[in-house]
């Protein structure tokens, strides 16, 4: 956990994305990108049901509220139309450290979406909750998510062995970071 104070509710705008709390309104938004295999082939749990994405979103709902905050698990919409695309998380990991991890409608992908909703999270990281280190984990073959990546000056860390356990097997996953006075480089 970090020492700083939880923040609610958090607002972030990008250069194509913004990003927000969770509502109760966004289940059939969530519920179409959880409930896509060609995103969940990604990510580190399997499609889920409407029942799944209820309890799922409830949850942030209810972490978001909570001091200190575990993780700040956000909406991404774009800015003109508050129309949720998907989703990003940095889990507080440590001392001063956060995992990061976000999803995109399938419709969404290649927009630059992703690469941007990353940069407002790890300004919002490294600035607001004063981290000094932010990893992603990324399944060897996701070369989009790798892309962002190396795009936003992660560093390749290691081979992460069955990692994650999704859709019916194990996945291994790449180890990346950046550390808080790298991002004042690269940013």
């Amino acid at each position: 956990m970090s020492d700083h104070q939880a923040m609610y509710p958090v607002k972030l705008l990008g250069e194509k994305v913004a990003i927000r709390e969770f509502r109760d309104d966004d289940e059939d938004q969530v519920l179409a990108i959880v409930g896509d295999d060609r995103v969940t082939a990604w990510l580190s749990y399997n499609s889920r049901t409407r029942e799944e994405t209820r309890a799922m979103l409830a949850g942030a709902v209810e972490r978001a509220q909570s001091d200190p905050r575990p993780d700040y698990y956000l909406a991404i919409v774009l800015p003109d139309t508050d129309r949720l695309i998907g989703f990003t998380r940095i889990g507080l990991d440590g001392v001063k450290a956060g995992k990061l991890g976000y999803a995109l409608h399938h419709d969404e992908w290649g927009k630059g979406y992703a690469t941007d909703a990353a940069r407002t999270m790890m300004d919002f990281g490294f600035g607001d909750l004063g981290l000094h280190r932010i990893s992603v984990a990324i399944g060897p073959e996701n070369t989009g998510s790798i892309a962002v990546a190396e795009r936003l000056g992660f560093r390749y860390e290691g081979h992460i062995r069955h990692h994650v356990y999704t859709n019916d097997e194990w996945r291994d996953s790449l180890l990346y970071s950046v550390l808080e006075h790298e991002w004042a480089t690269v940013r």
